[in-house]
């Protein structure tokens, strides 16, 4: 269970507290629930851009987080792809890493007890090229405490059939009943690619095999080409497009999943694509997210997500609503348009 969010004095002066009394005597409650497993405040990181803790801990206090994302875990450790692998685009960022990771046994024997000390709730991103590697990992996985949940990475090449987990609706079904089948202690979340026809078709697909939680969007597909060279900046030539760019499509994604497929299931939403301010938490909460991850943005500033609760603290105090929920959904979608 996630401890209360811990906001301290500063130079600057007093910050927030983790609730706030409103006129009529109520309080704030930035607390949130995703399938049984209790957020102290909306905010979590996004899995692959801070490691798995410790990499952040020197400049941001873990335990003020709702909770904390690992990067993807593989059966075998990876090296990931060649470099050059990261280049920075306008308003954005490509990222080929090709799931660089330290491999599933290592992760357990090194990495998770540095998860156990965070003391919040802790999910790992799982990857894989097969379904039996996604078993794999999550039977390993599922019965560690200091594990809350489970995120299947679904946008991995399928070596079987040359598929993306993601962009197949049936093998997607498959895939998510089969890890169902095994994962009984940790909430199942299915990350979702926007790289798709139509998204609603494999949420539903995922909520319909037994998803808990549905975290979306996973990057979208991009290339940038060196004008003097004209070869493209990444060694993979593609890579994932991630960074504030993005924030307005994945909003669009969010809000459509929420419409015709979770909001009726009643599974939540984890949002992320873009996020860099407290504002853009409450946009992603309005149009269905329950929670809202943040990324890209860490590498500017890691401490980013604190100014992020503390706004959208103050901005529920200011519309006098009672808690963060009573932001999910409540956009107003013109009619007819």
């Amino acid at each position: 269970m996630a401890t209360p969010v811990r906001l301290t004095d500063s130079v600057d002066g007093p910050k927030l507290a983790p609730t706030m009394t409103r006129e009529s005597g109520n309080e704030v409650d930035l607390s949130v629930d995703l399938a049984g497993v209790r957020l102290a405040n909306p905010i979590l990181t996004a899995s692959g851009t801070c490691g798995y803790g410790p990499e952040l801990s020197d400049f941001l206090d873990l335990t003020r987080l709702g909770a904390f994302t690992t990067k993807s875990v593989t059966v075998e450790e990876r090296l990931g792809n060649p470099p050059p692998r990261v280049v920075e685009t306008s308003a954005g960022m490509l990222n080929a890493i090709g799931l660089a990771n330290v491999g599933l046994e290592r992760f357990v024997a090194e990495k998770v007890p540095d998860l156990a000390k965070l003391g919040i709730p802790v999910f790992v991103n799982v990857a894989g090229h097969s379904p039996d590697d996604y078993l794999t990992v999550c039977r390993r996985l599922d019965p560690i405490e200091e594990i809350a949940g489970l995120e299947l990475n679904v946008s991995c090449p399928n070596v079987a059939d040359g598929m993306v987990f993601g962009a197949d609706p049936d093998g997607l079904r498959d895939l998510v009943a089969r890890v169902r089948a095994e994962v009984r202690r940790c909430i199942l979340i299915v990350k979702l690619s926007p790289n798709v026809t139509d998204i609603t078709a494999t949420a539903r697909a995922a909520v319909e095999a037994g998803a808990d939680v549905i975290s979306m969007v996973n990057t979208f597909v991009g290339m940038a080409i060196d004008i003097e060279t004209w070869r493209p900046k990444l060694a993979n030539n593609t890579g994932g497009m991630s960074g504030p760019a993005i924030k307005p499509m994945a909003v669009n994604l969010i809000s459509k999943v929420y419409r015709t497929v979770c909001r009726d299931a009643g599974v939540p939403i984890v949002g992320m694509g873009g996020v860099t301010r407290w504002q853009d938490a409450v946009e992603f909460m309005l149009a269905g997210a329950s929670a809202v991850a943040v990324g890209t943005a860490l590498f500017g500033d890691p401490a980013l997500p604190i100014p992020i609760i503390e706004g959208l603290q103050a901005y529920l105090v200011r519309r006098g609503l009672a808690g963060a929920t009573d932001l999910v959904g409540r956009a107003n979608l013109h009619t007819g348009a």
